[in-house]
C-alpha cells in the first residue's frame, strides 16, 4: 500500500513541480536509499531485473532510488534530468502473471533511461506491451502480486499512468493529483492503450464507448474497498488543497505525515497516509517504510528522503544529484543491523508504538529542530553533496540517544493484546534487540 502526490503550477506557490510519495510495505521489509552514477555499457551487456533479463542500454542516467532491499527495482526515485516517479500497487479484474517486470522494475528502468516525464511514460507502456508486468511483489507475504499505477513528473509536467495487465490509461496532471492503491482514471484520460475499450466491452465491463471509464471497467471493487486507497488519496488531496493554490514543501511533508485523525493502532483498513502495520490482514503490508519529496526545477532539482519508516517520527534529509556520490550509510538487509539508519530508526519506531503519543513527545522537539537545521540548507542555493552527507550522518548519530531515552521509559505498553502479540512476533522475525 502506498500514496503518491504531485502538484504543478499554478497550484504551487513557487511555480515549480512538487512530487512526493510514501512507500508502504511489510514492517520488516527494510528499504535502501541508493545513489547510483551515470554509466555506460557495451552493446552486448545484459541487465538482470528482479525476475526478467533485458538488453542493457548504452548509457544510463544518475539516479537516487529508494527500494526494498531484496528487489532490483525501486518504489520511488529521481534522476539527474529532474524526472521523479512513484508507483502504486493496484488491483484489477485481470490476473497477474507469475513472472514479468514488477512495477518497481518499470520505475527504475524509466528513471535510468528517460530524460523527461513523457519519455518515461512511453518507455513504461512500451515495456508493458512488449514484456508484460508480473512477478512476486511481497516480502514475507508470498504470492502477493499486483498491477501498477504511477505518477511521473519532471520540471515541466506530470502524468498519472494506470495499468491493468497490458492495458493502460494516462492523464496529464492539472493542478493537484493524488493516487493510492486504486485505479482513478475514468473517462477523462489523455492517452489510452490500443484496444482497451474493445477488450473491456468484450468482457462485458462496459456497454458503450460513451460509458467507458478505465477505472470502472478494469478495477476490482473488492480490493478497492479493502485497500483503503480512496480514503487515503482523499486525505492527501484534502491536505494539499488547504494551501489554496500556494502549495510548497511544508504541505507535502504534512500530507505524508498525516494520520487522518487516527492513532497508529486504529482502523480496519489502512486509512492514514502515514501507515503503521497491524495484525489485521488488510494492514499487514501497510507500514510506511520510506518517504520522499522532490522539488523539480529546470535549474536544479532537490530531493528530501527519510530513508526510514514512519515519517511522523523521522527526519527528511536533503539529496542532490550531479555532484559527488552521497552515502546513506550501511545498506539495510534482512534483520536488525545497528549500523543501518533504517533499522536503528525502526527500533525507535517500534518502541514508540507502545505508547505512541507519550513516547513521540519525548523526541519530537529535537526531531523538529534537526529537520529544521537540514531544511535551512536549501533556503538559498542548492546544498552541496557534503552538506547532504552531513545531514544523513547526523540523523544516524542521534538515534541511539533517542532509543535509550525511550527504553528507560517505565510506563506500560498501552496497546491491545492482539497488537502487542503481532509486534512481538515481528520483533522475533527481525531479530530486534530486546528492551
Amino acid at each position: 500500500m502506498c500514496d503518491t502526490i504531485v502538484a504543478v503550477p499554478p497550484a504551487t506557490k513557487d511555480a515549480v513541480v512538487w512530487f512526493g510519495k510514501n512507500s508502504d510495505r511489510e514492517p520488516g521489509e527494510a528499504q535502501i536509499v541508493e545513489h547510483l552514477p551515470a554509466r555506460r555499457f557495451s552493446s552486448s551487456t545484459k541487465l538482470q531485473c528482479t525476475y526478467v533479463e533485458l538488453p542493457q542500454v548504452g548509457e544510463t542516467y544518475e539516479v537516487v532510488l529508494s527500494r526494498p532491499f531484496w528487489m532490483w527495482g525501486a518504489e520511488m526515485g529521481a534522476n539527474a534530468r529532474g524526472v521523479a516517479i512513484g508507483n502504486e500497487a493496484v488491483f484489477t479484474k485481470l490476473p497477474v502473471p507469475k513472472t514479468g517486470l514488477t512495477g518497481m522494475d518499470l520505475l527504475r528502468l524509466a528513471l535510468e533511461r528517460s530524460a523527461t516525464a513523457r519519455e518515461a511514460l512511453d518507455l513504461i507502456t512500451r515495456l508493458i506491451a512488449d514484456i508484460g508486468q508480473g512477478g512476486l511483489c511481497g516480502y514475507r507475504h508470498k504470492g502477493f502480486r499486483y498491477h501498477n499505477s504511477f505518477i511521473i513528473a519532471d520540471p515541466t509536467e506530470a502524468w498519472v499512468l494506470e495499468t491493468a495487465d497490458k492495458h493502460w490509461a494516462a492523464e496529464r496532471v492539472r493542478g493537484v493529483r493524488t493516487i493510492s492503491n486504486v485505479l482513478t482514471i475514468g473517462k477523462d484520460f489523455d492517452l489510452i492503450s490500443d484496444g482497451a475499450y474493445e477488450f473491456a466491452k468484450a468482457k462485458g465491463w462496459c456497454k458503450s464507448a460513451n460509458e467507458f471509464g478505465f477505472a470502472q471497467a478494469f478495477g476490482d471493487p473488492f480490493y478497492r474497498f479493502t485497500s483503503g486507497g480512496d480514503v487515503r488519496r482523499a486525505c492527501t488531496h484534502r491536505r494539499l488543497m488547504l494551501s489554496d493554490g500556494k502549495i510548497g514543501r511544508a504541505d507535502f511533508f504534512a500530507a505524508l505525515r498525516d494520520h487522518a485523525g487516527q492513532t497508529p493502532e486504529t482502523g480496519l483498513r489502512l486509512q492514514m497516509p502515514c501507515g503503521h502495520a497491524s495484525w489485521l490482514k488488510t494492514r499487514q503490508s501497510g507500514q510506511t517504510t520510506a518517504s520522499m519529496v522532490s522539488r523539480l526545477e529546470a535549474s536544479g532539482s532537490l530531493h528530501w528522503l527519510t530513508g526510514t519508516s514512519s515519517p511522523c517520527l523521522s527526519v527528511f534529509k536533503p539529496f542532490v544529484l550531479g555532484e559527488e556520490m552521497i552515502s546513506t550509510g550501511a545498506l539495510a538487509r534482512e534483520g536488525f543491523d545497528a549500523k543501518s539508519l533504517w533499522w536503528q530508526h525502526e527500533r525507535l519506531h517500534r518502541l514508540t508504538l507502545g505508547d505512541y503519543a507519550h513516547r513521540r513527545a519525548m523526541t519530537e522537539i529535537e526531531r523538529r529542530e534537526l529537520e529544521a537545521k537540514f531544511l535551512s540548507l536549501s533556503n538559498g542555493d542548492l546544498p552541496n553533496a557534503a552538506e547532504c552527507q552531513t545531514a544523513w550522518d547526523e540523523h544516524l548519530a542521534v538515534l541511539p540517544d533517542w532509543i535509550n531515552r525511550i527504553t528507560r521509559e517505565t510506563r506500560r505498553d498501552r496497546r491491545g493484546v492482539l497488537t502487542r502479540r503481532y509486534w512481538q512476533q515481528q520483533n522475533l522475525q527481525d531479530q530486534m534487540p530486546p528492551i
